[in-house]
């Protein structure tokens, strides 16, 4: 049994993440751990101050009781109506940084529901926030958006790179039943490489998760085209590592990543080393 947690804000109930979780338990029990933070700090709560040597704690601030138990109720009435063992966090009154790290560590999976980064934001970018989430958080984290279809096809990124095929083995590991899909591992090639980097390497590993698997080259820029192929695959998950904190921001500002997660039409599976 793996143990997912969700992170509501405020008396904003995630029910596009519910509702992943939900199909997760119907192909194999989990424990849902929903962990509820006051809405000001939920988007804030990765938000490092720029030259100092940690992160800025900042308190919480106080909300409205009845909003948040209210969404606790919710949560607590739909897992005992879809037969999901739960537990509840109330995380209120906390520092938001460090218990939301420390949830992570205790957890297989961190579902995000992108939606809830992009409400009532004025003069910043949401995609901030996500790519301090990505990166603080110490278990592999699936970014869903509002309305999407489930995944019946795996997309997963290689580049040759150790933290694409750590989140491919992650995936693998907490999606047995998704690996049954259909399944195409692809690499898009720049004008100085036209193979698979390791392809017997990565070959031997995914097909002995991955049942129905094609690797796949495409010719196309990855900063821009790859995210249209991505983006016709509605009914499809992207699986994807990322880098250390010191290259995040540019992994992504280079790569697909940040626009699929933007587009917020498909769910997206990111592990980092």
């Amino acid at each position: 049994m793996k143990k997912i947690i969700i992170a509501f804000n405020g008396g904003h109930f995630s029910s596009a993440g519910f509702e992943f979780a939900r199909r997760i338990n119907e192909l194999q029990p989990v424990l849902l751990t929903g962990v509820f933070m006051t809405e000001t700090s939920y988007t804030n709560l990765w938000s490092y101050t720029a030259g100092m040597a940690g992160p800025a704690f900042v308190p919480l601030v106080e909300e409205v009781p009845d909003v948040v138990e209210s969404s606790i109720a919710q949560f607590e009435n739909m897992c005992l109506h879809n037969g999901i063992t739960y537990r509840v966090h109330n995380d209120q009154g906390k520092f938001a940084i460090p218990e939301l790290k420390k949830e992570t560590r205790f957890a297989d999976l961190l579902i995000i529901e992108s939606d809830a980064f992009y409400q009532n934001q004025v003069g910043v970018n949401p995609i901030d926030y996500l790519k301090e989430a990505l990166h603080e958080a110490e278990c592999p984290v699936m970014v869903v958006p509002g309305k999407y279809e489930f995944p019946e096809f795996n997309i997963l990124a290689y580049d040759g790179s150790r933290d694409c095929v750590f989140a491919i083995k992650q995936f693998a590991y907490l999606f047995p039943e998704l690996c049954r899909n259909k399944t195409v591992l692809v690499f898009s090639k720049n004008d100085t490489q036209d193979h698979l980097p390791d392809e017997i390497y990565i070959e031997e590993l995914a097909t002995q998760h991955f049942t129905d698997l094609e690797l796949l080259k495409l010719d196309v820029d990855p900063k821009k085209d790859f995210t249209k192929w991505v983006m016709a695959n509605r009914n499809s998950v992207l699986v994807s590592g990322s880098f250390g904190r010191s290259a995040i921001s540019q992994f992504l500002k280079r790569s697909f990543a940040e626009g699929i997660i933007e587009e917020r039409h498909i769910p997206v599976f990111i592990a980092h080393l």
